[in-house]
């Protein structure tokens, strides 16, 4: 499939699991793929992946809590490779932690990655996605769409995302650009293996959390409905959050 032929697709927390997986979806489908990441010996590798496929690619070293550096790196992405045409916030980070331990400094962090990054990085897309049409492709989770115990900081982030996208899928609706994310749990990354236990805390407490059938899904799932959002077929969605999930948040 070429979808994407002759599009410029910005993608952030491209050095590791859905992001790196999103990059390489977008360059197997033609598209030139800005990889961004704060891991800049990843990004370049996801870059030399997408290079052995169908895509051309190119590594960017962002930290997305930093909007200079955002704005800096996004001015360079359009010079160097053309005008954006999608722009997927796949970056984040995460920890469980105790709600009355957890150091305010950390807790801002998570929120500042997660939430003000999504913003960040949109919003320097922005004048290009209106200049000529485009599509905005967040991560949340299905901690933006539910409570759970000892994720308030990851929960406020990603529900703050989602809140986000409904907000400004609004805002841009008339102006060509749609909004839309992906809630996934239960996904095979790196980033859900960081999310360890508290100690001390019974596990009947993060059941929910985790798909019914016990199995986790791959990136390359994820990847695959970030695509298709972002893609022409999916014109008539702004403003969705999708559930990726094996009914987690049914």
């Amino acid at each position: 499939m070429g979808r994407f032929e002759g599009r410029v697709v910005v993608v952030t927390g491209s050095a590791s699991g859905i992001g790196k997986a999103t990059a390489r979806r977008f360059g197997d489908e033609g598209a030139t793929v800005a990889c961004l990441d704060v891991n800049t010996i990843g990004a370049e590798a996801a870059a030399v992946e997408i290079h052995r496929g169908a895509g051309q690619a190119r590594p960017y070293r962002c930290d997305v809590s930093d909007a200079e550096e955002v704005e800096t790196v996004i001015a360079r992405v359009a010079e160097e490779l053309g005008r954006p045409a999608v722009c997927c916030n796949v970056a984040g980070i995460g920890k469980f932690a105790r709600s009355e331990e957890e150091p305010v400094e950390e807790f801002e962090h998570i929120l500042r990655v997660n939430l003000v990054g999504t913003f960040a990085v949109s919003r320097a897309c922005l004048p290009h996605l209106l200049e000529g049409g485009g599509s905005i492709v967040n991560v949340s989770s299905s901690a933006g769409l539910f409570g759970q115990p000892y994720n308030a900081a990851y929960c406020a982030s990603k529900g703050g995302v989602s809140l986000m996208t409904r907000a400004m899928a609004v805002e841009f609706s008339r102006r060509g650009v749609r909004v839309n994310a992906v809630a996934p749990a239960g996904i095979d990354t790196p980033l859900t293996k960081q999310f360890a236990f508290v100690e001390g805390t019974d596990l009947r407490e993060y059941q929910k959390m985790f798909p019914p059938t016990g199995n986790m899904a791959q990136p390359e799932e994820v990847a695959a409905l970030i695509a298709f959002l972002a893609s022409d077929e999916a014109g008539y969605i702004s403003g969705a959050v999708v559930p990726i999930d094996m009914g987690v948040t049914a």
